[in-house]
C-alpha cells in the first residue's frame, strides 16, 4: 500500500499503457467557451487584470451589470453529439483523451453536489457532459478516458479566505475541490486525472498526498489510473505520476523519467477563440514535428482543442485530429509502443528523430524534409553489410542503401509522383539489423 507521502507515492510504477499510447487529445471546454474571446481565462483577465481588450469587449457587446455568471446559461450545447465527438477523437488516432470536468472558472460539467447551481447539470445544457462523453468514447473507441480537474477557483469566497489567511486555513479543499476529486473518480472512473490550478498553495493545502494515496490503494481506477504533477506549489515536474513541467513542455533532449507535451492547435488559447484568424492555427505539418520530437524524447503529446459554447468541433480542429489520424495509419509503427532509440534526433540531417520498436527490433527514422536529391544521409545508424534491410513506412519494396562505417549510411528513396507517396508530411524508414 502506498503512504500519503512523496516518497511512497513517487515509487509507484507508472500504469504501461500511457507510455505505450504515445497521443491524447485534450479537450478545454466550458463556461469560457461562451465569450469565446481572447482566452479560458477570460474571466480573470476581464474581472481581476481589467485588461483593456477585455474590458472593451465587454463594455461594447453586452449591457451594464453583466456578470461572468451570466454566461452561463447560455452554455447551451445544443449541438453537442458525444457520439460524433468520439468518432472523430478515434479517427485522430489518438489513444486517450483529457476533458475538461472543471476549469479555474468553477463550473463542473458534471452535475456536482458540491458545485450548487454552478454546473451543467443546474445551468445551461442541463445534461451530465462527463457522463455522455465517458458513455461514447467507452462505447465506440479503446481511448483511455481521462478528466482535467482545476484544484483552485480564481473568485471562489472560500478559496480567498484561506488564500487571505496564508492558506492556513483549508475550508476550500475540504469543502469544495478534494470532494470534488472523489466524486468524478467514484462516478466516472477515469484513467487519467490531470490537476491543474493550484493557486499558490503548496500540496499540504489540497491534501494531494492524501487523495492519491487513495487513488492508487482504494479507488476503482487504483490499478490503471496515472496522474500528472500539478499537486501543489512546487510539486510540478518534481513529484506525481507523468511530468508535464509547463505548457508546451518540449525539450527536446531525452528525459529521465515519463512526461507530457500539452500543447494547443490555436497557438494562444486552449478554449475556442470566435477571434482567431486561420495563421494561428498550427499546419499540420507543425503538429507532426511536434509528435515526431516528443516521442522521441520518451514524451507523450496532448494535443488541445476547444469545442464551442453549443458543442461544437470546430472544423479546423476537426480536420487537424483526421491529418494527424491519416499520418499514424502510415507511421504508427513508429510512435505506439515505441521506446526512445540511444540517439533522439541525427547528427548529419536535421530534421530526423528517431524511435525504436523493441519487439521488431526495428529503429524507426522519421524524417520531416523529403530531401531534393532523393538520397537521405544518416549520421546515426550503423548498417552492416548483407544483413540490414530499410523500409519506407506505406511502400511496398526494400530501399537501396550504401554504409558508411561509423559515418552511418546514405539511403536512395524511391522516386515517387505525390500520388504514390505513402502520406504527405513527414515519413518513417524502418530499418532493421543496423547497431
Amino acid at each position: 500500500r502506498y503512504e500519503p507521502t512523496w516518497g511512497s507515492l513517487d515509487a509507484r510504477p507508472l500504469p504501461a499503457w500511457f507510455d505505450e499510447a504515445k497521443f491524447g487529445v485534450f479537450i478545454h471546454w466550458g463556461v469560457f467557451s461562451v465569450p469565446s474571446f481572447g482566452s479560458e481565462w477570460f474571466w480573470w483577465y476581464w474581472q481581476k487584470e481589467k485588461r483593456e481588450p477585455y474590458v472593451k469587449f465587454m463594455d461594447t457587446n453586452y449591457p451594464p451589470g453583466f456578470s461572468y455568471e451570466d454566461f452561463g446559461p447560455l452554455f447551451t450545447a445544443e449541438f453537442f453529439d458525444p457520439n460524433q465527438w468520439a468518432d472523430i477523437l478515434n479517427a485522430s488516432g489518438a489513444k486517450y483523451v483529457v476533458l475538461t470536468s472543471k476549469h479555474h472558472e468553477g463550473f463542473t460539467l458534471w452535475g456536482s453536489k458540491y458545485s450548487w447551481n454552478w454546473n451543467a447539470v443546474d445551468v445551461g445544457p442541463k445534461r451530465d457532459l462527463v457522463a455522455e462523453l465517458a458513455t461514447s468514447v467507452r462505447n465506440r473507441t479503446d481511448l483511455h478516458f481521462g478528466l482535467y480537474h482545476s484544484l483552485f477557483e480564481w473568485f471562489n469566497p472560500l478559496f480567498l479566505e484561506d488564500a487571505t489567511n496564508a492558506f492556513n486555513t483549508t475550508k476550500f479543499p475540504t469543502s469544495k475541490s478534494l470532494p470534488e476529486l472523489y466524486e468524478i473518480v467514484t462516478k466516472y472512473q477515469p484513467e487519467i486525472i490531470w490537476s491543474d490550478g493550484d493557486g499558490n498553495a503548496p500540496d499540504t493545502y489540497w491534501n494531494s498526498t492524501g487523495f492519491l494515496a487513495w487513488l492508487y490503494n482504494d479507488s476503482p481506477v487504483r490499478d490503471t489510473v496515472v496522474t500528472n504533477d500539478r499537486w501543489g506549489a512546487g510539486s510540478i515536474c518534481a513529484h506525481g505520476g507523468f511530468y508535464t513541467c509547463s505548457d508546451r513542455y518540449s525539450p527536446g533532449h531525452l528525459l529521465p523519467h515519463k512526461w507530457e507535451n500539452c500543447m494547443t492547435i490555436d497557438r494562444s488559447s486552449w478554449g475556442y477563440r470566435r477571434d482567431a484568424r486561420l495563421p494561428d492555427y498550427l499546419p499540420i505539418e507543425d503538429l507532426v514535428k511536434q509528435l515526431a520530437e516528443t516521442v522521441s524524447c520518451g514524451g507523450n503529446l496532448l494535443m488541445n482543442i476547444g469545442p464551442t459554447h453549443d458543442g461544437r468541433i470546430a472544423v479546423v480542429f476537426e480536420e487537424r485530429l483526421r491529418q494527424v489520424g491519416s499520418w499514424l495509419k502510415v507511421n504508427g509503427e513508429a510512435i505506439y509502443g515505441t521506446k526512445p532509440w540511444r540517439a533522439q534526433n541525427d547528427t548529419v540531417t536535421p530534421g530526423v528523430w528517431y524511435t525504436f520498436s523493441p519487439k521488431e527490433g526495428k529503429v524507426n527514422a522519421i524524417f520531416l524534409d523529403w530531401p531534393v536529391s532523393g538520397i537521405l544521409e544518416l549520421g546515426e545508424p550503423q548498417a552492416k553489410l548483407g544483413e540490414t534491410q530499410v523500409k519506407l513506412a506505406g511502400y511496398k519494396e526494400l530501399l537501396k542503401w550504401v554504409a558508411l562505417g561509423e559515418k552511418g549510411m546514405v539511403i536512395a528513396l524511391p522516386q515517387l509522383t505525390p500520388q504514390q507517396m505513402p502520406c504527405q508530411w513527414g515519413w518513417t524508414l524502418q530499418l532493421t539489423d543496423v547497431n
